[in-house]
Formats: structure tokens, C-alpha cells, sequence
């Protein structure tokens, strides 16, 4: 089974959240091609858990890898780059995928004694699959609860065979951001007749950037990026609607109610101020990634001493990632794995070094050997 041929595979066809038709299609079809006989496939909208049995388990590892990719335009040059216009794998799931694969291979050939659960998960860049993978699993199949949850994440700024993570937070708290203004428009002649959407628009995406230097506690850390900012139509018509679209990231929950709570009232007072309409929507919000402090350091620790592997404490980061609904309710860990690219997550140039397919699914299937 060549691994990076299937990551390219994967790579050619990035679908967006719960619309992996053909990944999923391709995933259980080069998961039907091991052997079955201590497997067990079910599949979850567009998702799909694979239980493998270990030779005599007391507990239920799981690991979880994301399959969606993201809506940009790829700009790699590579031979095998996206068939789907508009698409990439921007953020490593192919990767993740391919990364998957051959743990299962590993394990269906060197069985361990625990049974391990692998968790294909759609819709990771949004509207969020984890949450709903989550509750499935808890309410229609409880025999499918794991004792513990791992992942990994691909970090460009990293060299292949590095791998870092810590105890407690190591993603945050994340929250979409879509404001939409609806005034009156009208001739550009005329601007006394209208209620500039525009104009306003700006001037809410300037007050928004107050929020984190002037409420939030400066020993905190938040962010809040306004990324995209439409109104109009022509440049002669006063623009009758505006929209901001943003993110919203914080390293606690209190701080994400209180940045919420201002982007409120200031859209509340830009209301009056600018005589318009503003509706307010959070799209998709992800939990902190929050590593359970005994598997993060028990990882490390083992990290430390393979042969090939390199071990760093992380950081936390402002990155968002929905694996945080999991380590809500399971003991679970998520870790950094380096590929080396000169292009950063969500960049439509990124290339990780696929080198990381040649050791990584060996080294987490002797990590769960050892549990």
C-alpha cells in the first residue's frame, strides 16, 4: 500500500463539510481492500469509524483525522494538484488521511492488545463535524466510546520527525464571525437620501479592532480578524448593504463572552449612529483544544526516546480545531507533527514533505502498542 499515492489520491479531490462523497467513497475503498476479519466498518454521513480488535483489550483507543479540505484556489504547480476548481487540501488532510490509512494497515497486520477505533471525520474546517461525530458515537453507538482520543496536526514551521504538544490548552477557544448591514441606497449624487452601508460597514471594522486593546484583559490574549469586507454594487450607487465577515479566537471562555458581548453593543450603537439594520451570526464555534495533562506528558516522554523522533513542548495557539469537542467529554491528545513547507496552513502553495508517511503511522501504532 503506497501512502503517498493515496495522499495524492486525496489530494486531487477536496470536498468542503459534509460533502466528501468522493473521499469517503475512496477511504472505504482502500479500507475494504485489508483484511476484515478484526474489522469493523460504519459509516456516519460522510464520515466513517473503523474498529479494529486487539488480541485481548481492556480499554478503547481511538484516533481521529480529519477529511475535508478547504474552498481556495491551489496555487502549488504540483502534478497532482486539486481536479475540483475553487478547492484544496490547504490545511494537511490529505495528509492526516493517508497518515490514518496506514495505522490501520499496521494495525490489521501487527495487532496490539487494545482495540483501537479510527475516526474519519468530516466538515473539520466547518460547519464543525466533531461535536456531531461526538453525540452519534455517545448516543446511537456506546460500544464505540473511547477510554482515550488522539490526534495530530501538520506544522509547516516544523522539520519532518518533530513532534511537539503540551499538557492543558493547546488550541483555542474559536468562533466565525458574520456581520450583515442593511441601510438605504441610492444615487451617488444623492448621498443625503441614503443610509451608506459603506461608510458604515468601514466604520464598524474599525471600531471592532478596539475590542481586544480596550476590553480584554492585556495579561489575555484574543484576537479578532476582520478577513473579508463587501458593500456595493457599482461605484456610482450608494451601497445599500455591507457584510464583514471575521473570526473570533481567545485562550478562555470568559474572554469569548466578553468579546462577543461588545461586538454587540457596538453593533447596537452603530444601529442608531448610522440609522441601518445589522444581524449578528457566529457561524461555527470550537471548544479549546485541551490535552488530559497525563497522556501529554506520557506521550512526550515516549516521543523522546524514538528512534527518528524529535520532542517539543508547545505552545498554545490561537489555531482553532473541532478535535476540542472530543477532549470535552475523552481523555484525549492532540499533537503538532512536523512537514517542513515554506507555505503555512490554509496557504494555497502549501506542500508538506510527504516524508512524514514513511515513519509517522509506525510510530503511533508502537505508541498505542504500548497502552
Amino acid at each position: 500500500m503506497d501512502l503517498i499515492q493515496i495522499r495524492r489520491d486525496l489530494h486531487k479531490i477536496p470536498e468542503i463539510g459534509f460533502r466528501e462523497f468522493k473521499t469517503q467513497q475512496y477511504l472505504l475503498e482502500q479500507i475494504r481492500s485489508m483484511p476484515q476479519d478484526r474489522m469493523e466498518i460504519t459509516e456516519w454521513q460522510t464520515g466513517i469509524a473503523v474498529k479494529v480488535n486487539g488480541l485481548d483489550a481492556d480499554k478503547l483507543i481511538a484516533w481521529r483525522t480529519d477529511i475535508d479540505g478547504l474552498p481556495i484556489e491551489e496555487n502549488t504547480g504540483l502534478d497532482f494538484r486539486s481536479t475540483h476548481e475553487g478547492y484544496m487540501h490547504a490545511c494537511g488532510h490529505d495528509i492526516h488521511m493517508a497518515n490514518a490509512i496506514g495505522l490501520l494497515k499496521r494495525l490489521i497486520e501487527d495487532p496490539i492488545k487494545q482495540d483501537v477505533l479510527v475516526l474519519f471525520q468530516p466538515a473539520e474546517e466547518g460547519p464543525g463535524g466533531a461535536l456531531p461525530f461526538r453525540e452519534w458515537l455517545k448516543n446511537e453507538r456506546p460500544d464505540l466510546w473511547p477510554d482515550e482520543i488522539y490526534a495530530m496536526h501538520i506544522a509547516p514551521e516544523l522539520p519532518v520527525g518533530t513532534v511537539s504538544t503540551k499538557p492543558g490548552m493547546l488550541f483555542a477557544n474559536t468562533s466565525e464571525l458574520f456581520i450583515d448591514l442593511h441601510g438605504k441606497g441610492g444615487h451617488a449624487a444623492f448621498p443625503h437620501l441614503t443610509e451608506d452601508m459603506a461608510v458604515a460597514g468601514a466604520s464598524l471594522l474599525m471600531q471592532l479592532q478596539t475590542i481586544v486593546s480596550r476590553n480584554i484583559n492585556p495579561m489575555d490574549s484574543a484576537v479578532l480578524t476582520v478577513g473579508k469586507f463587501t458593500a456595493g454594487t457599482v461605484q456610482n450607487i450608494i451601497a445599500e448593504n455591507a457584510r464583514l465577515e471575521g473570526t473570533i479566537r481567545t485562550l478562555n471562555n470568559t474572554s469569548m463572552l466578553k468579546m462577543k458581548e461588545r461586538i454587540e453593543a457596538i453593533c447596537k450603537a452603530m444601529e442608531t449612529g448610522y440609522n441601518c439594520h445589522i444581524s449578528i451570526d457566529y457561524g461555527a464555534s470550537y471548544r479549546e483544544v485541551d490535552n488530559y495533562g497525563r497522556l501529554a506528558e506520557q506521550f512526550l516522554e515516549f516521543a523522546s526516546s524514538a528512534d527518528g523522533i524529535t520532542a517539543v513542548r508547545a505552545d498554545a495557539a490561537m489555531t482553532g480545531e473541532d478535535f476540542g469537542y472530543f477532549t470535552e467529554q475523552i481523555p484525549g491528545l492532540m499533537f503538532w507533527a512536523g512537514v517542513n513547507s515554506e507555505f503555512g496552513l490554509h496557504h494555497s502553495k502549501i506542500n508538506p514533505d510527504e516524508k512524514i508517511l514513511d515513519f509517522m503511522p509506525g510510530f503511533i501504532h508502537r505508541y498505542f502498542s504500548e497502552q
